[in-house]
């Protein structure tokens, strides 16, 4: 219930996208000219001729947004002239492949009916949806080369939403979560289903079963897939894998900045007198609720990652990895000291980590591309997230280092990894 209700908050009551609200503004205007809601009534009104009139319209400006993120793709990397898309929607972020809105549109109109609605305008998760099959579409033909996923909401429990088909076609998988622990056993209570259907496929070869990484603590901790091991995970020394810029972030940096963050923490668990503690680990800096069957009020959770974003913000320490924060880090533009962080609302507690999901999946795109200077491209790399909106959603810093997919529950990663299955076996139209 805790995961429902914070996809739920973040979808339907909090920060809404710009981009995906600009995209439901248009589509507003042709619902309301040729929605025919009297028709049912039956007055005469030609209900099917009115659905195919808003399919078409609705295709249309599908179509016009495309052509705009088009042009806005080669003009992304220059600043001095920006794009009729970023004048629109000045958040609109990079985007690393086309997207293919229109046929998108079709596919999923086929499923929800959208065109077909006469009091129910084309919604914020009508545009959502679009936009995953959208990228799906984009990713597949060979393009696709690693595919990354959120442990929580976008994974039930037991990780029985990811089967290992995906691997079968030799593409390489991430888990890139939240979940900050040392050992093994903890990620394999939590994805024992996945982990032990690979264990036992007959279909997987030695090689392919490797193709995946557990990446815990955001950034901080890898595991790879170990057959002999009773949890399947082996822990890979940091030095093994760190990039470049991440191994440059000193410990009394870091150890510097969770210090800040703690003080931030301990100051709002005082003034909002929150039913929490303190839980400090090497990376990382939260605090959960005294008793686990206390539940903390929402907006307390949002007003203390602000808080402690903010105050990071303005220290000399650490700087939040936006999407351009993001693209620059990588240019070396950040001075070393800076470390970055990521606050975020877990449902029931908030923590600080070192580093964020943009850092996760490049260290995934690293690995996989067998080292620095042979990394797997953003093109070829697809997140699968729910935390793109509310305050410090983690998810959405991996925005800058790849494409991403938008889901709201386990169902709907199922859903989609069957879509992606369809495409990639050219069963879609």
């Amino acid at each position: 219930m805790t995961t429902r209700y914070r996809v739920e908050y973040a979808l339907k009551t909090h920060r809404r996208d710009q981009f995906i609200e600009w995209v439901k503004g248009l589509l507003a205007v042709p619902f309301v000219l040729y929605s025919e809601p009297t028709g049912v009534f039956g007055d005469g009104t030609d209900v099917d001729q009115s659905a195919a009139e808003a399919h078409r319209r609705y295709a249309e400006i599908f179509r016009d947004v495309e052509l705009m993120i088009d042009d806005h793709m080669s003009r992304q990397l220059d600043a001095s002239f920006p794009s009729k898309l970023r004048m629109l929607v000045p958040t609109a972020g990079p985007f690393f492949t086309r997207l293919p809105l229109e046929g998108a549109f079709k596919y999923q109109d086929r499923k929800r009916y959208i065109s077909s609605r006469r009091y129910v305008a084309p919604s914020f998760n009508d545009v959502r949806l679009v936009l995953n099959s959208a990228q799906i579409m984009a990713v597949t033909g060979g393009a696709l080369q690693l595919a990354t996923f959120d442990g929580d909401v976008t994974l039930y429990d037991d990780g029985e939403s990811l089967e290992p088909d995906l691997m079968k076609k030799n593409i390489k998988i991430g888990i890139v979560t939240a979940a900050g622990y040392t050992t093994a056993d903890r990620y394999y209570g939590r994805l024992h289903g996945l982990l032990d259907a690979i264990a036992e496929s007959t279909e997987l070869d030695p090689v392919q079963k490797q193709n995946i990484v557990i990446m815990g603590g955001e950034d901080n901790y890898l595991f790879e897939y170990s057959q002999s091991s009773p949890h399947r995970l082996a822990p890979v020394p940091r030095e093994q894998w760190l990039t470049p810029e991440m191994a440059a972030w000193g410990d009394a940096d870091i150890a510097a900045l969770l210090d800040v963050a703690e003080g931030a923490l301990r100051d709002c668990v005082r003034t909002m007198n929150l039913p929490a503690t303190i839980v400090r680990k090497d990376r990382a800096v939260g605090i959960i609720a005294v008793d686990p069957s206390i539940r903390i009020a929402r907006e307390s959770l949002e007003e203390t990652v602000l808080v402690v974003q903010r105050i990071l913000e303005a220290s000399t320490l650490g700087f939040p990895m936006t999407n351009s924060a993001g693209m620059n880090a990588r240019k070396g533009s950040v001075s070393r000291a800076r470390i970055p962080f990521c606050a975020f609302n877990g449902g029931r507690d908030v923590f600080v980590d070192i580093g964020d999901k943009s850092w996760g999946v490049t260290v995934c795109q690293q690995w996989f591309g067998a080292g620095p200077g042979r990394s797997i491209k953003g093109e070829n790399t697809l997140h699968v997230g729910d935390q793109f909106l509310s305050a410090g959603a983690n998810d959405f810093k991996a925005r800058s280092v790849g494409t991403t997919a938008w889901i709201a529950s386990p169902a709907e990663t199922v859903e989609l990894l069957d879509e992606l299955a369809e495409l990639m076996d050219k069963k879609l139209p």
